[in-house]
């Protein structure tokens, strides 16, 4: 991984910090649980799969994890291997961490006036708000983190597949590609986990199609924001300058 110029270190850095956030910022929302078709202001679909019917309902997370997918790649092109390593594993540390500052701040005792403080607000008990927030069950987060992990390391590796037989043309196959793949398996590990094995005991149709809809989601976002990779290689490009070729050729090289 090539940080010792000054540049690239930076880079590293604000590209580290922007993974990190966004992956955290989606742990935290994912408890939210939102409906497409209303939100882009279309009636409720009534879809049909695997047996089993309903709307386009989504958890808030997926509207921050296909920067994540982006970030993987722009990191993978310029650091390489090590690069996507090193910061998925600590951004599960945090991710761990940052979940347990929370459960301990969940049973803490709380002040008898903060419980009803939000009571005019449609909020009768504040503790409860809190904790049904901020903590999320552990099945919930086993899945996602053990999901995570295995995604970013199929990702780095179909990644470099690709690079190695394609050399330095075609980034949309490599970055789009990669992702598609990744994330294929990421949105069935994350449900299998923590709905299949969890105390919520899904049914193998239901898995399947909840499954099924995620990965189609996350598919049509990948596509969509291939135009963002190419602008995000494009400014990294001209912000290296003279030393962007050598960066991505050391990341290139890196096993």
């Amino acid at each position: 991984m090539l940080i010792n110029n000054n540049k690239s270190g930076r880079l590293f850095v604000v590209l580290a910090g922007f993974f990190l956030t966004n992956a955290l910022l989606a742990e935290f929302v994912g408890i939210k649980i939102f409906a497409l078709e209303p939100t882009l202001g279309f009636d409720p679909l009534d879809w049909q799969l695997f047996g089993q019917t309903g709307t386009l309902n989504f958890t808030a997370g997926v509207l921050l994890w296909p920067f994540v997918f982006v970030m993987t790649d722009v990191i993978n092109e310029y650091f390489g291997r090590r690069g996507v390593r090193f910061i998925s594993y600590l951004t599960i540390a945090f991710i761990v961490y940052a979940f347990l500052f929370a459960f301990l701040a969940i049973n803490v005792v709380p002040a008898d006036w903060w419980i009803g403080a939000y009571s005019e607000q449609g909020i009768p008990d504040m503790q409860a708000a809190f904790a049904g927030v901020f903590g999320q069950g552990l099945w919930v987060i086993g899945g996602s983190l053990v999901a995570f992990l295995v995604g970013q390391l199929l990702d780095v590796a179909v990644y470099h597949r690709v690079r190695k037989v394609t050399g330095e043309k075609l980034i949309w196959l490599r970055a789009t590609g990669s992702t598609l793949v990744s994330q294929l398996v990421d949105s069935f590990i994350v449900l299998y986990i923590a709905f299949v094995l969890g105390p919520q005991k899904w049914s193998m149709d239901l898995f399947l199609a909840v499954g099924t809809l995620n990965y189609a989601y996350k598919f049509a976002m990948a596509v969509a924001m291939t135009p963002l990779i190419y602008l995000a290689h494009a400014l990294i490009d001209r912000y290296l300058g003279a030393d962007a070729e050598a960066v991505k050729a050391a990341a290139a090289a890196d096993r």
